[in-house]
Parts: C-alpha cells; structure tokens; sequence
C-alpha cells in the first residue's frame, strides 16, 4: 500500500518513535508525579525532558509553558472555552476545522459569544489581513485561526495576524495542526499567545498525543478537574501549567514517543522536510493541471496538501477505486465544512493526497498514473 492520507495522521512512524514508546512501557511505567518511589520519579524527569524538546522546538518560553492533552482539538478546546467570557467575539478564518468551529458554533447557540470568519485572500496576505482587521470588534477578546488549511494547503500570514490582533490588545491562538513538523513555528518571534498542535501529524508521534503552548495557562478557565498529583489538598485546579490541563494520568508512552518524533524532525531538518513534500506535491499539482482531466481548486497548495476531484465522479467512489488499486487517501469533507464551502465543494467533497517525510518520488508518480486513469475511464 502507498499511504498518502499523512493529513489525517502520518505513517509509518520512524523507527525512533516505536522504540521509544516500547522503552517507556518497558522502563517507566509508573504514574510521574503521584509517588515518591524511584519509577515515578524517572518517569517524571522523561517527561519533563519531552515538555522541554517541544518547548525548544516552539520556542515557547520554556517547559513549564508545555501540556499534553490528547491532541490538538483538545487543546484548541481548552483555549477556546478557556478563553472567552459570556457576551465575548471570537475572530476565525473561514477555513477552519471543526475542532475550531463546532467549540464556537456550540457556545455561540448557548449564547455565550458571538464569531465572525475573516475571509482569507489565497496569494494576498494584505487583504486577507485587511479582512481580520474588519472582524475585530471592541468586544473581541480571541483570534483563534488556523498557520494552514487541512483541506487546501492554503498558509495563513499568521504573524502578521498575531501583531495586529496585539495592537488591539486580543490575544491570539494558532491552530498548527497541520503544519507542526512542515513549517518552522516560533512562539517567540510569531507572537503568538497559544499554540495548539497534534503531536500524530508532522511531529510523527503516536496516535493520542497533542500539544498546548500557553504564555500564561493561568488566563484561561478550566474545563476539565481532577487529580494532578500537586496541590492535591486544593478542591479548584491549580493555576499553573502544565497541571491546570492535565488532570488524571497523562499517556506517557505516547508523551515519549512524541519526543522522538520531535527528535527526528529536527534531525532531518524542517526546511529539508517541506522541500521534499512540496516538490512531491508540486509536481503531483502541476501533472493533473497538464491533464485538463483533474479538478483542481486552490492555487498551489503552499503547504503539502493536495484536495481534486475527478469530473463526473464521487469522491468517495474515487478514494475506494484508489483503495482497491493499492492507494490510501481520504474523501469526503475532512472534518472542514467551511474550507469546502470556502471553494464550492461541501456538497461533494474531494479527494486528499497529502506525503510525509518517507514518501518518494516513485510513490507520488504511480499515484498520479493511477489517477490519470480513473479519469479517462
């Protein structure tokens, strides 16, 4: 089988990341933070030396900035909740996941705040930066948007948003979900105030793995409780990161496979990464342009990620003729309904093709063949 369907979680996973998580089952298997013993105390030092690489990585402040929740809707969820007060206004992008609006459209039905989606401009970061400024109200107290779309490949200008939501004193979350591990992401340089990513994707950790970045965790309201292993006579969360958004025991397999999986991004490099995706992509794009026989929406996919249609054809029906003929993709509408609407194509959805730092050449161009040929048909 040629996956392709890295949007979605990627696969395989380095070698790095198996033996890591086999290692922590193996050798720290105790609760970190709850005892006194030797076990837990080395498991939690690994853990701490996992928060202190993706801390790194993001250049967030330092590790004490870094929980792990499940994974990134989790994160995107403690955020948004966390957030905004009744009677706030939240600005987004129209071409969001749902893990950023279903939270909004469900508090904005219960009355609690109120959104506007800022339209991006594909290839014109001025207007679409234009855009946000005319979302942004007196009552705005959260821009919550995605560095690039899961569907499009489309990249938002995110630290330009970030600076000039900051002038008007609204902090800023970004959605790095489908660009952690692609596209170098500084929380120092870019601003931003939370960023949320899945540790599954570009990091190539384990399933079940996320990453939250907070400057200050204190500012947002909690909303889930329980047991932390500190404070434990205090009935409210604590305050602090990363306690006031890991209640209950964290998955330490997975939290020190995500470290390998950080590990061996930077080791291969960032920069080397994308460029290896992007020709992949640019020149899958470039070949079913030529063809006149692919639909294709977006300009370049900026990010690699890849959404077609066949003329006349399911999407569906696409993915499983390409199943059947050895290929995993994904159809259907990504969990992004308003990135399908953004181009027309919520009422069919698309095909996704989307490599990862093991995809070859050889791989992308028997995909492209394959598709050529379900086209003619």
């Amino acid at each position: 089988m040629i996956y392709l369907d890295n949007a979605a979680t990627t696969w395989p996973k380095p070698a790095s990341v198996i033996a890591a998580v086999q290692d922590a089952l193996r050798r720290f298997g105790a609760n970190p933070g709850r005892a006194g013993h030797t076990m837990s105390m080395q498991t939690a030092e690994e853990v701490f030396r996992a928060r202190a690489a993706a801390a790194a990585f993001f250049e967030a402040p330092g590790p004490e900035c870094v929980a792990f929740p499940l994974n990134c809707t989790q994160a995107l969820n403690f955020v948004i909740k966390g957030a905004v007060k009744p009677g706030g206004h939240v600005v987004t992008s129209c071409l969001e996941h749902n893990a950023v609006m279903r939270p909004l459209e469900t508090l904005q039905q219960r009355g609690v705040l109120t959104y506007t989606e800022a339209k991006v401009v594909p290839g014109d970061n001025d207007a679409t930066l234009d855009a946000f400024r005319k979302a942004l109200r007196p009552e705005t107290c959260l821009c919550v948007c995605t560095h690039a779309s899961n569907v499009w490949g489309i990249r938002l200008p995110v630290e330009r948003i970030a600076a000039l939501c900051h002038s008007y004193e609204v902090p800023v979350c970004i959605d790095c979900a489908q660009s952690a591990g692609v596209l170098p992401i500084s929380m120092a340089d870019g601003g931003f105030d939370y960023v949320c990513a899945a540790g599954h994707k570009g990091l190539y950790g384990p399933m079940g793995t996320g990453i939250l970045l907070a400057r200050d965790g204190s500012a947002l309201e909690t909303i889930i409780e329980g047991g932390t292993g500190t404070e434990s006579a205090n009935l409210l969360q604590p305050a602090g990161m990363p306690e006031r958004f890991e209640s209950g025991t964290i998955n330490v397999p997975g939290i020190l496979g995500l470290r390998a999986g950080i590990q061996f991004v930077q080791k291969q490099g960032i920069a080397r990464i994308y460029r290896h995706e992007s020709a992949l992509m640019r020149m899958l794009y470039d070949r079913f342009a030529a063809s006149r026989r692919v639909e294709l929406y977006a300009p370049r996919p900026e990010v690699p990620v890849l959404s077609f249609n066949l003329p006349g054809k399911d999407s569906e029906a696409v993915a499983r003729a390409l199943n059947r003929r050895g290929f995993a993709v994904r159809a259907g509408l990504h969990c992004a309904p308003r990135a399908h609407a953004f181009y027309g194509t919520l009422s069919r959805g698309a095909v996704r093709a989307c490599p990862s730092a093991f995809t070859t050449r050889m791989q992308v161009e028997a995909f492209c063949s394959t598709v050529l040929q379900l086209a003619r048909q």
